[in-house]
């Protein structure tokens, strides 16, 4: 018999060995982890992935949680060779007991189920079980205990999506393992037996029996004491489900993120290869740019009225409180809006109960804004008691401000920010929307709106390289033009429906004067006037081709107009907007880094990079050898074959320039208007910041329907835009100026903080004289009324006629 088992043994290991698979491959093994997206400052935003994983080594772990692994699955795991006989002997009698018909317990070792992980499937069958004993042998010769038993505690299924056991602690109890009590180490213990089924908050009946017979385990093993199992028998389940721990909630940006590393690494490698994407984010300007969306849209739906309650509960449902709960925890939050249910209202206060549980009384003047709303250009009257606006079963949202909640309503106008950094194009903020969960329609890059009067500072730049100054004086009188891109005849107006008749181009940015505009497009030429604007970053394809496009009716993203003018805050240099820093290995090694176009006003212009030419060496070719191909790289000849070894195609790696597409003297002027326009326009709103260094223009379309602001200062170039997803009208008064500038005002005033005032400096080429406000015309000094202005020193307006003025010199310096 012991012959017979022997020649047994010998033909199921010369049988099933050859088939097994190499272990070799455990020492190099890959644990699938989760994409996690950080901010520049190492915030965490996300953690993308269907397991979520935290790998530790062995030694990190503590002996408590080793030990009690120990106790519920393998105690002599490292005395035996990888099978323990006694549990295996016992396994096959217990299956030839039950004649096949069915799973037995008994046998499997923790190197036994390393094997099933790594290799094997969960099929139950004698041979699988038979080349899970032979694996199990097979991993004991070739890595140590220590090995097999930390691949086991990272690799191990424990419920709730949780990985191994860095992961469960943190699902579990939201600790990291060092800071597991013996009860909560003994939970996670007790998981790998059913981890869907009987873990801790889903099971947590059966979950609390297997802990504690793990923890009676342990004593009888000699692990722990009489009076630190009691303690540990006596603790609760104080288990429930923890979700990643976000540091910083930025929703666009990390979706933007993800489709970028899923693109270039493919979603089975991004979600699953331990992979960290880092972002230019910051986290104090993401949450400033999250809070002023919020604030700015809650300001304009204030303003036009009370639309009233999101839905009213039946009696039936008011008269049970578990009920109102229910209906509360099915309503879930919009952005900082919280559901709460009206309990009881009358004439001063009303009861509410908010979604959490907690009550809040609302007096009247927490809703004296919630006048009725009629439509978008009317409001009824104020309210003059809590019950005229609310009413027992209502279903309303509040809204935490300082230190109490107030009556709010989802506003049906959406928003979008986004502000990045002048010189090196990083996006140090974004916001897409109100709320992501509720609509993932990133506004920034995928919403194509007209800008309004926010795109003619490009249209200006354009004529002051065409011949025009700051001063040139152009008539805003009412104008009807032909335009192709709209097929009728077009008669543009200003906004206030009047018109200024002559107007210097400093004063019609400064107002925002629409025919001056039309005027000088049409002076520039449509065409060429397109071909200056598409260097700014902007496709030519979506500029019109007509004269409505010195209005704004380009349709496009806030993103790139953020782009575009900080073209003006860096002095003519075009930068691309980049919001993924690089990406990282789970080794830290960098694996995706893009390139960026870096700001250099000392560098020379770059010429453009050598063509090779390919020749053929057919001098004193013989034709038994193929013909050589080689390349000519200035002047020098390499083989086209061996390119890597040969010295002529070596050299450093050519710079990654900005390339300028303003002149600085254009730019600087530019500048010089828009911060006129914070100072003397549209824009005096952003003078509450009290700085020297903003610049900037609203942009307003037709009927309402779009509102901007973009602009500039100390470093950084915000673009903000507000308005309606349907395209339909914001309503009389909402304008650029009092809608959008709000929220670019709020979040400046945090972003502007740590940064000190920063202007352009002054370029040469530049000249200062006075002129005649009326005319545009260089004056003398001593002129009454006469003003002082900036021009292209080669470009200055003619001196004014006078009888003695060929002996006065022209009064001018030139920079």
């Amino acid at each position: 018999m012991l012959a017979l088992g022997a020649v047994g043994l010998l033909v199921i290991w010369l049988t099933i060995a050859p088939s097994l698979p190499s272990v070799e491959s455990l020492r190099d093994v890959r644990l699938q982890v989760p994409l996690r997206v950080y901010s520049a400052d190492d915030k965490l935003m996300a953690e993308i992935g269907e397991q979520r994983r935290l790998p530790v080594r062995l030694h990190e772990m503590p002996d408590r949680l080793k030990l009690a692994f120990l106790a519920a699955e393998d105690d002599r795991f490292y005395s035996h060779p990888g099978i323990d006989w006694r549990g295996t002997t016992r396994g096959v009698w217990l299956y030839a007991r039950s004649m096949g018909r069915g799973r037995v317990p008994g046998g499997s070792t923790i190197t036994q189920q390393v094997a099933r992980r790594f290799f094997l499937s969960t099929d139950y069958s004698v041979t699988r079980k038979l080349r899970e004993i032979l694996l199990a042998v097979k991993i004991e010769r070739e890595l140590s205990k220590d090995e097999i038993f930390e691949l086991y505690l990272n690799k191990e299924f424990l419920g709730h999506r949780a990985y191994g056991v860095g992961a469960a602690a943190q699902v579990y109890y939201g600790k990291t393992l060092d800071e597991l009590t013996l009860a909560e180490s003994a939970m996670i213990a007790a998981l790998p037996k059913a981890p869907s089924r009987d873990n801790p908050i889903s099971g947590p009946r059966q979950a609390m029996i297997r802990r504690n017979w793990i923890l009676d385990r342990m004593l009888r093993l000699g692990y722990i004491d009489e009076q630190t199992h009691a303690q540990a028998r006596a603790e609760p389940n104080t288990a429930r489900y923890h979700g990643p721990v976000v540091a910083l909630n930025a929703p666009w940006i990390t979706e933007m993120v993800r489709r970028d590393v899923v693109g270039r690494l493919g979603a089975d490698e991004a979600y699953s290869g331990g992979y960290s994407a880092y972002t230019t984010v910051q986290a104090p300007l993401q949450r400033a740019a999250d809070q002023a969306v919020r604030d700015g849209l809650q300001a304009y739906d204030r303003r036009h009225g009370w639309r009233g309650p999101e839905r009213r509960l039946d009696e039936s449902t008011m008269a049970d409180p578990e009920a109102i709960a229910e209906e509360l925890e099915r309503t879930r939050a919009v952005a900082d809006l919280l559901p709460a249910v009206v309990l009881s209202a009358d004439e001063e206060q009303a009861e509410l109960l908010v979604r959490g549980g907690e009550s809040v009384r609302l007096e009247l003047d927490d809703v004296t804004w919630a006048r009725p709303f009629i439509s978008a250009d009317a409001i009824g009257s104020r309210p003059e008691t809590v019950s005229d606006v609310l009413a027992a079963g209502d279903l309303v949202r509040l809204r935490h401000v300082g230190e109490g909640w107030r009556l709010a309503q989802i506003p049906q106008a959406e928003a979008a920010l986004v502000s990045m950094d002048a010189e090196s194009g990083a996006v140090v903020a974004l916001v897409g929307g109100l709320d992501f969960n509720r609509n993932q329609f990133n506004r920034v890059v995928q919403s194509r709106r007209q800008p309004g009067s926010a795109f003619k500072p490009f249209i200006y730049a354009a004529a002051l390289d065409n011949g025009f100054t700051a001063a040139s004086v152009v008539n805003d009188a009412p104008v009807v033009v032909n335009d192709p891109s709209m097929e009728r005849a077009w008669r543009p107006t200003n906004f206030s429906r009047r018109f200024h008749g002559p107007t210097r181009l400093r004063e019609a940015m400064i107002h925002s004067r629409n025919l001056v505009s039309v005027r000088l497009l049409m002076d520039i030429g449509i065409e060429p006037a397109r071909d200056y604007i598409s260097d700014f970053g902007f496709e030519r394809a979506q500029l019109p081709n007509g004269p409505s496009m010195a209005l704004g009716s380009a349709s496009l993203t806030p993103l790139s107009m953020t782009a575009a003018y900080a073209v003006f805050a860096n002095g003519g240099y075009a930068v691309t907007p980049q919001y993924l820093h690089s990406v990282h290995d789970g080794d830290g090694r960098i694996v995706l880094e893009p390139e960026w176009r870096r700001l250099c006003r000392e560098c020379p212009d770059i010429p453009p990079a050598p063509e090779p030419v390919v020749v053929d060496d057919t001098d004193n070719a013989r034709s038994d050898r193929p013909r050589l191909r080689r390349l000519e790289l200035n002047g020098n000849m390499a083989d086209a074959t061996d390119p890597v070894d040969n010295p002529a195609l070596h050299g450093p790696p050519r710079p990654m320039h900005a390339e300028k597409v303003l002149e600085p003297q254009t730019a600087w002027l530019i500048d010089s208007m828009l911060a006129d326009v914070i100072t003397s326009g549209t824009g005096r709103r952003a003078l509450a910041l009290e700085r020297n260094d903003l610049a900037g223009k609203t942009g307003t379309t037709n009927d309402l329907r779009d509102t901007w602001f973009a602009g500039y200062g100390g470093g950084l170039v915000t673009t903000v835009w507000l308005g309606m997803d349907d395209n339909q009208t914001l309503g009389r008064q909402e304008q650029g100026g009092r809608t959008a500038l709000p929220l670019w005002v709020d979040f400046m005033d945090v972003a502007l903080r740590d940064r000190p005032e920063y202007r352009q400096p002054m370029p040469v080429g530049l000249a200062q004289a006075l002129i005649n406000p009326e005319t545009g015309q260089r004056t003398r000094p001593g002129t009454s009324g006469a003003i002082e202005e900036w021009f292209h020193a080669d470009n200055l307006p003619p001196l004014e006629e006078s009888a003695d003025s060929r002996n006065d010199a022209d009064p001018y310096d030139i920079f």
